[in-house]
């Protein structure tokens, strides 16, 4: 039996060295950690606990049969991330550079499936070349039995993916997927074709990293949702992340209280707004104030910021934030800020997670740009999310609410549940000055008749109250109550119900 024992724990060595000393120290010289690194990070000290550390590929060509790496160049298993149970698999690069094969793929479709039967969240570490090309059409079928599982496990439990190393071709898929995607800078990229296939169809001259890396796809494509300065950077924040969660979309809420009061006041919202119009303000300075303890965690934070989204906690429960930012093209709603937020508030209607909405819009983004690129269809995806939406929704209008983005912005109209708007709110068709040169066109010729004009729409029609008056409104509210009022309403609405008629799913204007 002793020797038994030594076996087992000389193949376990085997299996943890992975590619060997000489690549797991190439590995640290360019600035990345190892699979095994990486988790002893994301999970809570001594929880992890490895499946099919043994498995072997099973590839007899080009020389494939004297080459077996225990593992084979994936860690997968289970753990806990503050106490709360996740599955994971971490690719390794030492080992055929984390190529995936048909055993590798295997070995991430049954932490997957053990996922799916006991409700709780994946989370897999990117970090691989792509398909292992000795295995040929059998690695693109691992590939299409994970995507499979992310199609069904998508709503169902939360999926995160970490992109900590190349992430090229059909490998892309996956992580586009899942709910949230992390990248790390100048190690990461993701991109379908890579630079030398670019150039040559092409003919543009591009790196990897312009082409598909960590700057790119968190400013320009929104593929991902923030990027991080290295590996240890971006395994905190998942952890951060994963607290705001539930395990599975019939899981509760986690709940962390703090000391902030539910009712505080903040006498400094009172002069957030600045007397003209279109004077910009930080709609993240009310976030902020609003949300428990100052904690929200922001998402995409680097795109679309006409929009801002992220998690923050009301009374210890996790909400959902969707809020116009004037500061960036003064809180237009565009292509980019439609299917931003529309996806956000789709994923938090997925797993219960109420939805707060701060609303300062002057309408969707005027231009041959924005039709061409099909702004009606991308604009309608946020409309239909919130439609679609059934979990608590309150909406706090603090300024301009105009035209068709009045109605698309969780408004009363498509079963906003509590709606509410601070006095200076405008909500009209348009802008009282344009709404003045349409109606009194013939005055154009008259500056000072015009001014009156103007003056007297916004007095009549560009105030909460006519609003108000037809219930669109639920109340006018002082800005220093907005957190007491949101956190009264979240409580009302806790036992909320609402079913949408059956059907075997909605037609999304993709």
């Amino acid at each position: 039996m002793h020797d038994i024992i030594e076996e087992l724990e000389r193949k376990r060595a085997a299996a943890r060295l992975g590619g060997g000393s000489k690549r797991i120290d190439a590995q640290h010289a360019k600035g990345k950690l190892t699979a095994r690194e990486r988790l002893e990070l994301l999970l809570d000290a001594g929880s992890f606990e490895e499946w099919d550390m043994f498995v072997e590929h099973r590839c007899a060509d080009f020389g494939m049969q004297a080459n077996r790496i225990p593992g084979d160049g994936v860690v997968t298993g289970y753990g806990m991330i503050n106490g709360r149970l996740v599955f994971v698999f971490s690719q390794d690069f030492t080992v055929f550079g984390g190529a995936l094969s048909e055993a590798h793929a295997e070995k991430i479709c049954k932490v997957m499936d053990q996922a799916m039967k006991v409700g709780a969240p994946v989370i897999g570490l990117n970090d691989s070349g792509g398909a292992r090309i000795q295995e040929g059409v059998a690695s693109l079928g691992g590939y299409a039995e994970v995507f499979q599982r992310n199609v069904m496990a998508s709503g169902v439990i939360p999926q995160i993916s970490v992109i900590m190393g190349p992430c090229a071709g059909g490998a892309v898929y996956s992580p586009a997927m899942t709910d949230f995607i992390f990248m790390v800078k100048d190690s990461s990229y993701m991109f379908v074709t890579g630079p030398e296939v670019v150039k040559t169809v092409t003919h543009e001259e591009v790196s990897a990293e312009e082409l598909g890396g960590a700057g790119t796809h968190s400013t320009k494509s929104g593929v991902a949702d923030l990027a991080f300065e290295n590996d240890v950077e971006a395994l905190l924040m998942v952890r951060r992340l994963f607290n705001y969660l539930p395990l599975n979309n019939r899981d509760k809420l986690p709940v962390r209280l703090g000391g902030d009061r539910a009712d505080r006041l903040d006498l400094s919202l009172d002069t957030l707004v600045p007397d003209h119009p279109n004077k910009p303000y930080e709609m993240k300075e009310l976030i902020l104030k609003v949300v428990d303890d100052g904690d929200f965690f922001e998402l995409q934070s680097e795109h679309a910021r006409n929009i801002l989204i992220g998690f923050g906690r009301m009374e210890g429960q996790t909400v959902g934030i969707v809020a116009n930012n004037p500061m960036v093209l003064a809180g237009c709603l565009d292509i980019k800020s439609s299917i931003k937020a529309a996806r956000f508030v789709r994923f938090c209607d997925a797993f219960g997670i109420p939805v707060v909405t701060f609303v300062d819009v002057p309408g969707f983004m005027p231009g041959t740009a924005q039709e061409y690129g099909g702004i009606i269809k991308h604009g309608a995806k946020l409309l239909y999310a919130y439609a679609e939406c059934t979990v608590p929704k309150v909406t706090v209008i603090t300024r301009k609410a105009y035209g068709g983005a009045y109605d698309v912005m969780s408004s009363k109209h498509l079963r906003g549940d509590v709606n509410l708007a601070w006095p200076n709110a405008e909500i009209a068709v348009m802008g009282a000055k344009g709404a003045v040169e349409i109606i009194f066109r013939d005055d154009k010729g008259d500056p000072a008749k015009l001014a009156a004009r103007e003056a007297e729409y916004r007095e009549r029609f560009a105030n909460p109250f006519v609003a108000g008056a037809r219930g669109y409104i639920d109340d006018v509210i002082q800005p220093h109550e907005t957190r007491r009022r949101i956190c009264r309403s979240l409580v009302m609405l806790r036992a909320k119900k609402l079913d949408n008629p059956w059907r075997k799913h909605g037609n999304i204007p993709l």
